[in-house]
C-alpha cells in the first residue's frame, strides 16, 4: 500500500522525486542489477516524495501513553489556548506597545501580572525556555564568579545538555559539594568564599536516587544564603505552580509557590511540562535580581515570541479561574480509566464491524502510563489500551503503517503487540484513530518505505 502524499508538497519536490526514482532506475540498468518497468518507477517517485511530506511538520496523534512527549511536542494546548494563539497571530498586537500610555512598552510585562498573583513572587520574566532561563539568571547575577551546587544534582537533561555546561556557558565557575547521594548543610558552608556569587538548588526532575540519601531542604538553604547575603536560585524544573488540590502522585515535586515561600531568591521553570502550557521558561523571584536580569544582554537571543506568550497568558489565566483540568495535560491525566475502557471497547466495536475479520486479534488491556519530559520519574498512571495483532502482519508493520498513514499514529509495541494508549489520545481524535486504524487493518499488508 503507498501512502497518500501530503498535499502541502510542491510541485518542485514532487519532480525532484521523480528525477531520484530515473536516477536510481538508471542505475539499475548501467550496473546490471536489475530494471524498473514504468509503474515501479512511478511507486518510488511517490515513495521518495512521501518521505519528503514526512518530513514536513503536521499533526500526529499520540497513543504512546506517554502526556508530555518530548519528541511529538510536548504538552498540547487547548481551545482556550489555540484562540489566543490566533488571536494575536492574525493581525497586530499590543506585544511592545503600551495601550495606557500610547508609548512603546515591554513584552516582558504582560505575563508578569498573572505570575506575580500566582506565585506570590515579587516579579518574574519569560524566556524561551527553562534552559534560556537558568543560563540567563546564572549570567547575570553569577558571571565570573563562583555558584555552589550539590553534586548529586548535576542532572542532564535531553539532548545531552548538562548542568555543568549551562553554568560554564554562562561564564560562572562551578564548585561542586557533597557527593552523589548525599550532601549536607556543612559543605555549602564550608564552600562559601568571597568568590561566591549564588547558592544553586536544581531539581532532579527526570530521576530518583533512593536508599542512603540525604539532601539539604529550602528553608535550611536559605538561611545559610541570607547569612551570606547570597542569592539562592532553585531551578525546579518541570513548572507545578502548586501542591493545593493536586493528586497524591505529585507529592515529590516541588510547586513554585513553596519554593518561594521556602526562601528561594530565583526559582526557575517550565512552562510546557507540569505547567500544561507552551514552550517557555519563567525566572520568579526577588524584583531587584529581576531587574538585573532582564538587563543583561543574552535576554534578546532568549526572546520569547508573541505566540507563545499568548499561550501562557491564556495557561495562567485557567489556573486563576481555578480548575486546571481544563488544560489538556491535567484533562488526560486525571481522566479515570473506566472513561478510557469504554471508548476502547466503542473503537473496537465498530472496528470488528467494518472490517469483519474475525482472525484479527483486538482488545482493551490495561496499559500504564507516564507523564515524560523530565517530569515525575517513576510516576505511572492506570489506563487503558487497544492491543492489536494481526496473525498477517508484524507488531512492526501495522505500527509502521499507523506512522505512515493519514492521521499519522504513533503506538508502541509490547510482547509482538501494538498498544494503543487511550490516555493520550483525544477523545475528539477517537475517529481519526480509528479511521487511522481501519486503512491500516483493512489492508492486510505493509505500507512501501
Amino acid at each position: 500500500m503507498m501512502e497518500a502524499l501530503d498535499d502541502r508538497i510542491p510541485a518542485s519536490t514532487r519532480a525532484q522525486a521523480a528525477r531520484e526514482a530515473i536516477s536510481t532506475a538508471r542505475l539499475a540498468v548501467q550496473s546490471g542489477t536489475g530494471r524498473f518497468s514504468f509503474p515501479e518507477i512511478v511507486t518510488l517517485a511517490e515513495s521518495h516524495a512521501a518521505a519528503h511530506g514526512r518530513a514536513l511538520l503536521k499533526p500526529v496523534i499520540n497513543a504512546t501513553g506517554v502526556l508530555i512527549h518530548t519528541n511529538l511536542g510536548r504538552a498540547p494546548l487547548g481551545k482556550a489556548q489555540m484562540d489566543a494563539v490566533v488571536a494575536v497571530a492574525r493581525g497586530y498586537s499590543n506585544l511592545e506597545y503600551d495601550l495606557t500610555a500610547g508609548q512603546r512598552g515591554s513584552r516582558y510585562s504582560h505575563a508578569t501580572a498573572l505570575l506575580k498573583t500566582l506565585t506570590g513572587a515579587e516579579s518574574a520574566l519569560v524566556v524561551n525556555n527553562n534552559a534560556g532561563a537558568v543560563m540567563l539568571a546564572l549570567g547575570a547575577l553569577c558571571g565570573g564568579r563562583e555558584v555552589i551546587i550539590s553534586r548529586g544534582e548535576l542532572v542532564e537533561i535531553g539532548g545531552e545538555f548538562r548542568i555543568p555546561d549551562v553554568i560554564s556557558a554562562a561564564g560562572a565557575r562551578l564548585v561542586e559539594v557533597g557527593t552523589t547521594n548525599r550532601t549536607r548543610i556543612i559543605d555549602y558552608t564550608r564552600a562559601v568564599s568571597a568568590d561566591t556569587a549564588a547558592l544553586v538548588k536544581v531539581h532532579p526532575a527526570n530521576y530518583r536516587i533512593q536508599g542512603f540519601t540525604a539532601a539539604v531542604e529550602m528553608p535550611e538553604l536559605a538561611r545559610l544564603a541570607r547569612a551570606h547575603d547570597l542569592p539562592l536560585i532553585y531551578d525546579i524544573g518541570s513548572g507545578l505552580l502548586t501542591a493545593t488540590g493536586a493528586p497524591d502522585w505529585v507529592r515529590d515535586e516541588p510547586p513554585v509557590i513553596a519554593a518561594l515561600s521556602d526562601g528561594a531568591d530565583i526559582v526557575t521553570f517550565s512552562c510546557d511540562k507540569l505547567l500544561g502550557g507552551p514552550q517557555a521558561g519563567v525566572i520568579a523571584g526577588r524584583s531587584d535580581l529581576i531587574t538585573k536580569i532582564s538587563k543583561h544582554p543574552l535576554l534578546r537571543a532568549l526572546r520569547v515570541d508573541k505566540l507563545a506568550l499568548a499561550a501562557l497568558e491564556a495557561t495562567l489565566l485557567v489556573y486563576l479561574e481555578g480548575d486546571a483540568s481544563e488544560l489538556p495535560l491535567w484533562g488526560m491525566a486525571l481522566t479515570p480509566p473506566d472513561d478510557l475502557e469504554g471508548r476502547a471497547l466503542r473503537i473496537i466495536a465498530s472496528l470488528t464491524k467494518t472490517l469483519g475479520r474475525a482472525d484479527l486479534k483486538m482488545h482493551s488491556v490495561a496499559s500504564e502510563s507516564v507523564f515524560g519530559g523530565g517530569s515525575l520519574p517513576g510516576t505511572q498512571l492506570s489506563s487503558r489500551a487497544i492491543s492489536i495483532a494481526d496473525p498477517e502482519r508484524s507488531a512492526a508493520d501495522i505500527e509502521r503503517s499507523l506512522r505512515h498513514g493519514d492521521p499519522a499514529v504513533v503506538a508502541r509495541i509490547e510482547n509482538d503487540m501494538v498498544l494503543l494508549d487511550l490516555r493520550t489520545v483525544a477523545p475528539e481524535q477517537d475517529d481519526g484513530l480509528e479511521a487511522a486504524l481501519s486503512a491500516s487493518l483493512a489492508n492486510g499488508g505493509p505500507v512501501s518505505p
